[in-house]
């Protein structure tokens, strides 16, 4: 077993030429908060991308678990145990809270019944959705969204909804779970509230965290390490605390 969930190797990617990313080498222990920071365009979410399928690198290698997967459609990289959330929230607005989550549990061996049974309506059918409605209970609770599960999740306040994103991520029972932006948009109780929330699933659910984020704050809170990018290209990386005091850190972000 690899001393690494992740390891990215010298990965890159151009469009018409466009070097987006380049020479981007990331290592993250498991069970680690791991932030992936730098100024807007710096190419965090292109990698994001990378990791996930969307695109395909044009250099370079990524590992999960020891095992190469760089190149794989976006539902095989799922399934190996990567699950994400995006920059702008994309749920089934028009679907119950409940069931975006069991949205996420579809897929999932203990859940499954014969297509027969589901079309007939048969008793296996009614026994994984029960199933899974109490596992995605379950998960709402983490998220102190219980009470909501019967609400379209258009309705629910756009902080809850974050929450929602991050509790169908979870549904897909991964073993690295990618936040594109968590605290985007929250007021500062709501922050801290979701800064408790990562911790508990990282402690409890046996979980390897990497996230993007703006708010320095909260990734100092948060992360045991990160990466800064700039330009596609890393900049700096290590311990949180001295890769934000870097000099080119600071430049990046505020000039001069």
């Amino acid at each position: 077993m690899s001393e690494f969930i992740l390891e990215t190797q010298n990965l890159g990617i151009s469009f018409g030429g466009l070097k987006a990313a380049q020479d981007v080498n990331i290592r993250i222990k498991r069970n680690q908060i791991y932030g992936l920071i730098g100024p807007n365009g710096a190419g965090k979410t292109t990698i994001f991308n990378m990791l996930t399928g969307v695109y395909k690198p044009t250099t370079g290698k990524i590992f999960l678990d020891g095992e190469r997967i760089d190149g794989f459609a976006q539902d095989k990289i799922n399934h190996m145990g990567i699950a994400r959330t995006f920059q702008n929230i994309r749920l089934f607005n028009n679907m119950s809270v409940v069931r975006n989550v069991m949205v996420g549990l579809h897929n999932l061996p203990e859940y499954k019944c014969t297509v027969w049974e589901s079309f007939f309506r048969l008793p296996g059918h009614f026994r994984a959705e029960k199933k899974m409605r109490e596992r995605a209970k379950e998960l709402l609770r983490i998220f102190g969204l219980e009470e909501e599960r019967n609400n379209l999740a258009c309705n629910l306040p756009y902080g809850k909804q974050r929450k929602l994103e991050i509790a169908r991520a979870l549904a897909t029972n991964p073993k690295l779970l990618l936040l594109d932006e968590p605290a985007a948009g929250m007021n500062p109780h709501e922050t801290e509230d979701l800064v408790k929330t990562i911790h508990f699933i990282r402690d409890n659910f046996d979980m390897t965290i990497l996230l993007i984020e703006h708010d320095m704050k909260f990734v100092a809170s948060l992360c045991d390490e990160i990466t800064v990018l700039n330009f596609g290209t890393v900049l700096a990386e290590g311990d949180t605390k001295t890769a934000l005091r870097d000099p080119e850190v600071i430049r990046a972000y505020i000039g001069g």
